[in-house]
């Protein structure tokens, strides 16, 4: 049966997909919870939030993502990077999830990745759960009920969390599984309930397709000066470096939070909403996405919450310290209605170093951009990824390699050759550890962050007196209004200095030792950058 708001022309049947039992097209957020209450996949929180928890999954299965091997694509993914899966395997996983969904109720949403039309996809997400197409509804941009009704897919995702792959028949890891394919234009998820899984490969397909058009696809958030779209700027950083909370500022725009483009015009956000991290959210320190958590039709994921008051509990881990909401770019009162900014005037590489060795700030040429860029240097935060119970010290090219299906030159190489034509001011700001590393010292104080942001994006920052970091080479500033002077020379802020020059040489080689993968495919400037 067929149920929903709008009913497209072009269903699930036309695809091939047939046999399931009601299929409810784009039926929005009121109907989405009430459908999900009376399935009992969640709870009715305070303002009409939607509580949920993801079971065995509270974060994304990287190894576990494929890419299907065919022709057209062999010799333009990252293979070291991005699992292949044969086209029989794919096949028989279709066939199988197919077969898997007979007789079962399931929702479509018909959404589109990319608030710029030039370079917008169609999606159409297929999910077993109710509160899944709430997630996805809320994540991506949401057409006008006019143009639900000749809606056409330009790729099709269907997630099955109650479906377990077999990796002998299926050519996978194991039985949670995450498949692209780009000939059929179709991503199947299976064995995992965690919803970060939906726009991760939303993001990933975005991805591969948008080089091809000259565009730069990143993991950023942005913003920009209000009522000046042309002072934009943008955010590179892996989950929990800061990328939502640095660019949630009341005194600029929100474009966005996490995915965006840029183009020949300048920057537009890939998403509709907004996925924030919640452990120790505070209203003192961001009231505008603690205000969300009590907003209809927020998902709340993986939170401890009081079963007769439904407050929630934002200090407990005890099932995640990747609890998140995901709310409507809208519930952000400075939030951009175009979702369109100008080109990056400053570009901000955001990393959480574990080592409390990087300053909290750093000027960046555009040789030493590539470079850090291409590095990908932070720290993976607890809960961000299965298994990752503390804060490991890693290398993740562009900012998000796991959502990269190119080689990082294709992404480095087109940020330079933009950066070059649009004359950005790049930074590398710290939001890891300080005095210390993780075990020992401090995490970087936020207003000191902000206040920092503050001074670089607004200029004042390019005015005042630098010195040469001895280690790797980047220009820091020496004093800051309202900084103390001491976090800005991490080496004082050392019990033991002689302890922070071993800990830098053990992160200089680190660096050194991980670039040596890039040697080949870059120039002489960023090779002179390149450390050791």
């Amino acid at each position: 049966m067929t149920l929903g708001r709008v009913n497209p022309k072009f269903r699930l049947e036309d695809q091939g997909i047939s046999g399931l039992g009601n299929v409810y097209y784009n039926l929005i957020e009121p109907a989405l919870i009430e459908t999900a209450l009376k399935r009992e996949e969640g709870t009715l929180g305070k303002g009409g939030a939607f509580l949920v928890t993801t079971g065995k999954f509270t974060g994304r299965s990287p190894k576990d993502k494929h890419v299907v091997k065919t022709d057209s694509v062999t010799d333009t993914i990252w293979w070291e990077n991005n699992a292949e899966m044969s086209p029989q395997g794919f096949d028989n996983l279709l066939e199988d999830m197919l077969k898997h969904m007979e007789g079962r109720d399931y929702f479509v949403q018909d959404l589109t990745g990319g608030a710029d039309a030039k370079h917008a996809i169609n999606v159409r997400m297929v999910t077993e759960l109710a509160w899944h197409a709430l997630f996805i509804r809320t994540m991506l941009r949401r057409p006008d009920a006019e143009d639900l009704q000749d809606f056409i897919a330009d790729f099709t995702v269907i997630n099955c969390p109650s479906f377990q792959a077999d990796p002998a028949r299926h050519d996978c890891r194991s039985e949670t599984v995450i498949a692209m394919n780009f000939d059929k234009k179709m991503i199947l998820i299976g064995g995992t309930e965690y919803a970060g899984e939906n726009k991760k490969s939303v993001f990933t397909l975005l991805n591969y397709l948008l080089p091809e058009k000259g565009v730069m696809p990143m993991h950023c958030s942005a913003n920009h000066a209000n009522g000046n779209p042309v002072d934009t700027a943008v955010f590179f950083g892996l989950s929990g470096t800061g990328k939502t909370t640095l660019s949630a500022d009341p005194a600029r725009t929100l474009i966005g939070d996490d995915e965006h483009g840029w183009s020949d015009t300048g920057t537009f956000n890939f998403e509709g909403g907004c996925y924030a991290k919640t452990i120790n959210l505070s209203p003192e320190a961001e009231p505008e996405i603690y205000a969300t958590t009590e907003k209809f039709g927020t998902v709340i994921e993986n939170m401890v919450f009081d079963p007769e008051t439904k407050e929630l509990d934002f200090d407990d881990d005890s099932l995640t310290a990747n609890m998140r909401c995901a709310y409507p770019l809208h519930y952000i009162s400075n939030a951009s209605t175009s979702a369109l900014g100008g080109h990056p005037k400053n570009i901000i590489m955001l990393t959480c170093d574990a080592f409390g060795v990087l300053p909290p700030i750093s000027r960046l040429t555009p040789a030493q951009a590539m470079y850090h860029f291409l590095s990908g240097f932070t720290s993976k935060v607890a809960g961000t990824e299965r298994g990752v119970t503390e804060p490991e010290p890693t290398f993740s090219t562009c900012f998000g390699a796991p959502f990269m299906p190119r080689r990082p030159e294709v992404y480095g190489n087109l940020l330079r050759e933009k950066i070059a034509a649009h004359g950005a001011t790049c930074w590398l700001v710290n939001t890891g550890w300080t005095g210390g590393a993780y075990g020992t010292g401090s995490r970087m104080p936020i207003k000191a962050t902000r206040g920092l942001l503050t001074a670089a994006l607004d200029g004042s920052l390019a005015n005042t007196e630098f010195r040469k970091d001895p280690n790797f080479g980047f220009d820091v500033p020496v004093d800051v209004q309202g900084v103390p002077s001491i976090l800005l020379d991490p080496r004082r802020t050392w019990d033991n200095p002689e302890a922070y020059d071993r800990q830098a040489q053990k992160l200089v080689k680190m660096f050194s030792d991980n670039f040596e993968q890039y040697l080949p495919f870059i120039d002489d400037d960023v090779r002179a950058a390149a450390i050791g």
